[in-house]
């Protein structure tokens, strides 16, 4: 019996078999869960043929967070599907590389920023409480993160919207643990995601972690990564929330 057994798991935020939304599917499906995934707009085809490597190919809706009518919606559709969820896995985020991104911070105008903001951080409130009404108690909500509680090379808006995030998340717990809800994130160390790819200068970062990670660091292993948040998922963290989990081969415990 798998860790998820019997549990139902949206991950929001599935593109391509690089995602890290990907992997965490595919290991809670191996674990028990019910997937349903989710994503929006011209990305939906790679979902949908993506998700065929998956088995079974699980559910996948359309979820714009940007989308008030979206996120109302939500409920309606997974509830033809599921009589209630036990966790959300929040995958999502987005920066312009032209304008926010790359070293360009001092220069990127509030509409980029307000979009980053509202992609990368605010969706995380968004989307788990358009999914409450179907939130089984307990219940885990898991995002992602790249540690902001400092400054790095070429990550500018990002940063700063991850350091949202991380600050989202603590406010979620506060006020959602009551309710049996635990919020958490796990901050991976630099993985090959589409995401990084679009960042200028990204690969520094691999350099980095491949002189100061104590454990070593693979960034192209997703598996790390996705298997703490199929923990966080599970029963085994049933009084850990508001928390941040670091996947990133021990790095942030390092100096120079």
């Amino acid at each position: 019996m798998g860790i998820l057994e019997g549990k139902n798991i949206l991950v929001a935020g599935v593109t391509l078999d690089t995602s890290i939304g990907f992997h965490v599917a595919q290991i809670a499906q191996l674990e028990g869960a019910t997937v349903v995934v989710s994503n929006f707009g011209r990305a939906m085809n790679l979902t949908a043929r993506v998700i065929k490597k998956l088995d079974p190919i699980p559910l996948l809706l359309e979820v714009d967070v940007t989308n008030d009518d979206h996120l109302a919606g939500l409920p309606a559709q997974l509830g033809e599907h599921l009589d209630r969820l036990d966790g959300v896995v929040h995958s999502l985020a987005f920066a312009n590389p032209e304008t926010a991104l790359g070293g360009k911070f001092l220069n990127t105008p509030w509409s980029d920023v307000s979009t980053a903001l509202q992609v990368s951080a605010y969706s995380l409130a968004s989307l788990t409480m358009a999914c409450k009404p179907l939130l089984a108690e307990p219940a885990s909500v898991v995002g992602l993160t790249f540690d902001a509680t400092v400054s790095w090379p070429v990550y500018d808006w990002m940063g700063v919207s991850k350091a949202a995030l991380e600050s989202t998340s603590r406010y979620l717990a506060r006020y959602l643990g009551p309710q049996g809800i635990r919020v958490n994130l796990v901050a991976a160390g630099p993985l090959e995601t589409l995401a990084k790819r679009a960042i200028s200068g990204a690969d520094a970062f691999n350099e980095v972690w491949g002189q100061r990670a104590p454990l070593g660091w693979d960034p192209k292993d997703m598996t790390p990564t996705a298997k703490a948040v199929v923990a966080l998922l599970s029963d085994f963290f049933p009084k850990t929330t508001g928390e941040m989990i670091h996947v990133d081969g021990g790095l942030h415990s390092t100096g120079a």
